[in-house]
C-alpha cells in the first residue's frame, strides 16, 4: 500500500511537472493574436506557406515595416502588411518593436506636440516608415530618419489595436 502511494504521489508531481513544460511551451508557440511587429532585417521573403519549401509571394526591402500578425505556427508568423497583403513570414526575421508607416494622400504634418495647434515642425510623405511611440487622444509620437514628433494617428498604419 505505501509503495502505490509513492508511485502515485511520483506520478501525480511528474504529470504537474511535465504539464508545467508543456504549458510554457504551448504558450511560446501561441502568443495572443493578433500583435504588431515590424521587419527587423532588410530583405524578407513572404511565403504562401509557413516553410522555405513554400513558394515566395512578395519581397519585402524595408527594415521596421509594420505587419500585423494574425497567427503563429511553430517559427512562422502569418501576418498582413499594410496594403492588406498576406502570407507567412519567419518568425526570426520579425521583432515586436512598434514600427508605423505614413498612409494617405498627401504628406502628413509633424507636430511639437499632440495637438494640431503645436508647432509645425515638418512634413513626412506617405510611405515613410518610422518607430512609434506613446499614442494618445488621437496623436502618436513618431521618429523617422532622426527627426521626432507627434503625427495625427489616422495619418500611421501600425498604431492602435492590432
Amino acid at each position: 500500500m505505501f509503495s502505490r502511494q509513492i508511485i502515485s504521489v511520483v506520478g501525480a508531481v511528474a504529470c504537474a511537472f511535465g504539464a508545467g513544460f508543456s504549458g510554457t511551451q504551448a504558450y511560446a508557440q501561441t502568443s495572443e493574436t493578433p500583435y504588431w511587429a515590424s521587419i527587423s532585417v532588410s530583405k524578407v521573403y513572404m511565403r504562401v506557406g509557413p516553410s522555405m519549401n513554400y513558394p515566395i509571394e512578395w519581397v519585402y526591402q524595408r527594415e521596421g515595416l509594420p505587419v500585423k500578425v494574425l497567427r503563429v505556427n511553430e517559427g512562422w508568423r502569418y501576418v498582413e502588411d499594410p496594403d492588406g497583403m498576406r502570407g507567412w513570414m519567419a518568425a526570426r526575421l520579425l521583432t515586436r518593436s512598434r514600427g508605423a508607416i505614413v498612409i494617405g494622400e498627401d504628406a502628413a504634418d509633424i507636430r511639437g506636440e499632440g495637438s494640431a495647434s503645436a508647432p509645425l515642425l515638418w512634413h513626412v510623405e506617405p510611405g515613410v516608415v518610422g518607430m512609434l511611440g506613446e499614442c494618445a487622444d488621437g496623436w502618436c509620437e513618431f521618429s523617422a530618419r532622426g527627426h521626432k514628433g507627434f503625427v495625427e494617428a489616422e495619418r500611421l498604419w501600425g498604431d492602435g489595436e492590432p
